[in-house]
């Protein structure tokens, strides 16, 4: 199968890398210095049995819509269902509507202001602030201290619209369900590190690290989120005439109640991309294209017994201004370590060829090995081999599961 991959970060390189080494034709669109299937061609004049959009703007542009207009088998969801991830408002909206446990909450537009900080009054303490719209994972506060929390909300109406939570406590868990418009079918779980710096502190980020399996999210958890969840957003998205094709990715948090929804992404979830593909044994373009075509009936993804983690390198000043330009070495070295493929995401080449940061999320090493704190130490010592001025990573990936 020719499949086109759109997009060109470590979410796309792993995507990719799974499709190839599970004998598919690749091309990725526009790919990046790292990614060796990658081609300049815009995506409308590609060949392809396959097109598997990556990230979420194309997608709430509606590219999947453009694509399917022109006979192409698409997966990705249209603009009208990726709304659930350009509006975390609509989206909230959805979760009510379908009866989705999720956090107390409410939505507030620009001159909302005095509602906004009254509605913060009445949380018990922990706050969250989510931008409305799309933010690359960067547009979320969430902090124990209400005059931060109105500090960020107002700033945030002064830009657009918010939506304001209660902070959730627990583990927190990644699903990735693959939908047919009817059907969902989960991948393996994941769990990510949100927060920018060890013990999860600092400013939340795109992600700094997964790993996968998850020893506290077992075959029960995973049906729990279906048919609590998943399904019936689905069910929800079908009485409104949308026929959903795509990646569901269920970000949710393990509280002492049950499976919370903290939120919904309609792509392929990054960094948990990264360690869900290389633990999977059955064929992903088939699965992909089943659904693409309404037709996940019997579909069951199978993945190996080995655990997956991934260490992501930022650059100096990630999330907030990253730096750029500066050389990456060791990359061969690193590549060399058992088990290990670095995938490359903020990456571009300079004059002589080198590759050089060229964003804010860098590489993302992962590792297999039989167990999770194998697989950890695999990632650690691959990510010791790589070097460039202003490097940064977090050291506790992994590591409070690696000693379950």
């Amino acid at each position: 199968m020719r499949v086109c991959v759109v997009g060109g970060g470590g979410r796309e390189h792993a995507l990719a890398h799974t499709f190839s080494r599970q004998g598919h034709d690749v091309v990725v669109t526009p790919g990046n210095a790292g990614i060796p299937w990658s081609v300049t061609d815009p995506v409308e004049s590609i060949d392809a049995d396959l097109f598997v959009v990556g990230p979420e703007q194309p997608l709430v542009e509606g590219l999947a819509d453009q694509l399917r207009s022109r006979g192409r088998r698409v997966f990705g969801p249209g603009a009208d269902g990726a709304r659930l991830e350009g509006s975390k408002a609509w989206m909230k909206e959805m979760l009510a509507r379908a009866g989705v446990p999720t956090a107390r909450h409410a939505s507030f537009a620009p001159g909302d202001e005095d509602r906004a900080i009254a509605f913060l009054s009445t949380l018990p303490g922990l706050y969250v602030v989510k931008t409305d719209g799309l933010a690359a994972g960067k547009g979320v506060l969430v902090t124990e201290s209400l005059a931060e929390a109105s500090e960020d909300a107002r700033a945030k109406l002064a830009r657009g619209g918010v939506v304001i939570e209660e902070g959730l406590t627990g583990p927190e868990l990644s699903v990735l369900c693959v939908c047919d418009g009817e059907r969902a079918v989960p991948l393996a779980p994941a769990q990510d590190f949100k927060r920018a710096n060890d013990g999860d502190a600092g400013p939340n980020t795109g992600g700094m690290g997964a790993y996968s399996p998850v020893p506290a999210a077992g075959a029960d958890t995973v049906d729990l989120v279906l048919t609590k969840a998943v399904e019936p957003t689905l069910a929800a998205l079908r009485a409104d005439g949308i026929d959903y094709r795509g990646v569901l990715y269920a970000g949710l948090m393990l509280t002492p109640e049950g499976p919370k929804m903290l939120e919904y992404n309609v792509r392929f979830g990054d960094p948990e991309t990264q360690v869900v593909l290389p633990r999977m044994r059955s064929d992903l373009a088939e699965l992909l294209s089943a659904a693409a075509s309404g037709r996940l009936t019997g579909a069951d993804p199978a993945f190996v017994d080995d655990a997956a983690v991934t260490v992501v390198l930022a650059s100096e000043g990630y999330p907030a201004a990253p730096r750029t330009g500066d050389v990456i070495t060791g990359l061969d070295e690193a590549c060399d370590e058992p088990g290990v493929t670095v995938f490359c995401a903020g990456v571009a080449a300079d004059a002589g060829g080198r590759l050089v940061t060229a964003g804010g999320r860098v590489l993302d090493v992962t590792a297999l090995a039989s167990t999770i704190a194998a697989a950890r130490a695999r990632a650690y010592a691959a990510v010791a081999r790589i070097h460039w001025p202003g490097l940064h990573h977090r050291h506790d990936i992994a590591e409070e599961a690696s000693r379950a």
